[in-house]
């Protein structure tokens, strides 16, 4: 990125999404001929880079705007939009005007439709740069043809993406939600529980178990709500709501430091905003219950 300034001011748009949302639709192959410049959501890691405006780089290609790639997959159309994925190298410097920031950080910033492809593109970018080579038996792989897959040259082996189902759970007993809070979590600040699906298990199972485990709260009535992508870093967020069957809590103050319930005119203070599942699920307890979120 370094020396490309002026390029980058002359040749390329920085785009956002504002007005209707857009549907991405996701593909393989890019079109011939795109009807608008290509959005590019480029990373230095797991650091997008963007502009104070909240948009990503809009240009045919990267390299007119001075940006030199690592590498590069495509993604798919937002509406009519080619978007791609590309990383950056460790040290490249962000032109005047955009900044590299986390994605987490960009939550509700970033307008949702951006969010959510970028969220893509950096799961994209993390599979493709840890899959270069076989885990199997460490020969080099290369792109498949027709799926998003990196097959290896020696042995055949196909890697795909990785994605890591986990589940979140909003618990209720006689009017009452349970929220915890975990050590990392901002001071003060009280969710949902959460936990990874482990091999062998339904996401029910999964419910029951870390419900268990975190709080020592058996849990019956266990009713799928939605589901959320969740790129930190490849998680699917499966989300359900419980009713408490039997036992009192009590927490290992190691994964949980703190549990209790709370009804819906005494919350803790939450996790601002409406765009997490954890929120999602909060909101919906308390507008069943008549209460602002």
């Amino acid at each position: 990125m370094r020396g490309a300034k002026r390029t980058l001011e002359s040749t390329a748009t920085l785009a956002g999404v504002h007005g209707p949302r857009e549907r991405f639709q996701s593909r393989l192959v890019p079109p011939e001929a795109a009807e608008t410049a290509a959005l590019w959501f480029l990373f230095r890691g797991r650091e997008l880079l963007v502009t104070i405006e909240g948009g990503v780089l809009a240009a045919p290609d990267p390299g007119a705007a001075g940006a030199s790639l690592l590498r590069r997959q495509f993604l798919g159309l937002l509406g009519a939009r080619p978007c791609w994925a590309g990383e950056l190298a460790p040290d490249a410097e962000p032109p005047p005007g955009m900044s590299f920031q986390d994605l987490r950080w960009l939550y509700g910033r970033l307008p949702p439709e951006l969010h959510e492809v970028a969220g893509r593109a950096v799961q994209i970018m993390d599979w493709d740069r840890s899959h270069q080579f076989c885990g199997a038996c460490g020969a080099p792989t290369r792109v498949a043809a027709g799926e998003r897959a990196r097959v290896c040259e020696r042995c055949g082996l196909a890697h795909y993406p990785r994605l890591a189902p986990s589940m979140i759970v909003a618990v209720e007993r006689e009017g009452t939600l349970l929220l915890a809070r975990a050590p990392h979590f901002p001071r003060g600040i009280y969710s949902v529980l959460a936990g990874f699906v482990e091999p062998g298990e339904s996401v029910e199972e999964t419910v029951a178990r870390e419900v268990y485990e975190e709080t020592s709260i058996e849990v019956e009535d266990i009713r799928y709500f939605a589901s959320q992508p969740w790129p930190y870093p490849h998680s699917l967020m499966l989300g359900f709501q419980a009713r408490w069957r039997a036992g009192e809590i009590r927490v290992d103050g190691v994964e949980i430091e703190d549990a209790a319930w709370f009804p819906p005119d005494a919350m803790p203070p939450h996790f601002p905003g409406n765009i997490s599942i954890s929120q999602w699920l909060i909101r919906d307890f308390l507008s069943r219950s008549g209460k602002p979120f």
